[in-house]
């Protein structure tokens, strides 16, 4: 490459960077610096070029942030709620956690397996993911728009403020939650072709009495090597959880057969 291309280049790269910080003054991001500070060019120029096409009209804070990702609340041009997820590209525990998930997936067999790569195909694979399970019939945040580590989904809250996750607040109604959760264990086996594979009270939201799964990232096929292995942790996390809510909870084993039972 010659100097002077290299020289435009740089121009260039200098102004895109002024375009995004002004552009994102002007869209009242209350997170700006944080952004700055934790993400790097590319995953401000993808936020940018969201910002650009109206997919989102503003950024304002975390509303959940872990070793992974942050997810940041935020609005569309039309005032609709947004959950933008940004996952971290520079986390190696995020790697290693991901690799019993990527083995054996089809979807990862010509992805290098640097990290960056691996996050991209991550956050493609989740928006799939959501994509599949709502056309199960299972209810999860609908995904709006995936750019390399960036995803944006639907906010599932009202005014910033995310629905509690079962953990956090039991169900009213602990029986039928756990009824519909076995429901939907079963309609992501049997119509999604899918096993959630970290199913648990940490990852199941409630919002209008009902359960909505979220963080379905590292749900595997059904023909991938350790499916069946994920999907009786699944259940026997369901089996602990409902158990000590006073639920008369199916055996493992039942609740096993019952999934790979056939559709329903």
């Amino acid at each position: 490459m010659s100097f002077r291309r290299k020289v435009d280049k740089k121009i260039l790269r200098k102004e895109k960077m002024y375009e995004i910080k002004r552009l994102m003054r002007e869209k009242r991001s209350e997170e700006l610096e944080v952004l700055e500070e934790v993400f790097d060019r590319s995953t401000l120029m993808t936020i940018y070029d969201f910002l650009n096409k109206g997919t989102i009209d503003e950024i304002h804070g975390v509303v959940k942030a872990g070793k992974e990702a942050r997810i940041y609340w935020g609005k569309d041009s039309d005032g609709e709620e947004l959950a933008i997820k940004i996952y971290l590209t520079i986390s190696s525990e995020f790697k290693k956690g991901m690799l019993p998930y990527i083995d054996g997936d089809p979807r990862f067999a010509h992805v290098r397996r640097n990290s960056r790569a691996l996050v991209y195909a991550w956050a493609r694979k989740e928006f799939k993911n959501l994509r599949c399970v709502r056309e199960a019939g299972v209810k999860a945040p609908k995904p709006i728009a995936v750019s390399k580590n960036v995803l944006i989904m639907e906010f599932i809250g009202k005014n910033g403020v995310g629905a509690p996750v079962m953990k956090e607040v039991p169900p009213q109604s602990p029986e039928r939650v756990y009824r519909r959760l076995l429901a939907y264990v079963k309609k992501m086996y049997h119509k999604a072709e899918l096993v959630h594979a970290d199913l648990s009270e940490y990852n199941v939201m409630m919002w209008k009495n009902k359960p909505v799964l979220f963080d379905v990232s590292q749900a595997v096929s059904r023909k991938h090597p350790m499916a069946h292995q994920f999907l009786r942790r699944d259940l026997e996390n369901l089996y602990r959880y409902f158990k000590k809510l006073g639920v008369d909870v199916l055996s493992v084993d039942e609740m096993y057969r019952r999934v790979l039972g056939g559709k329903r």
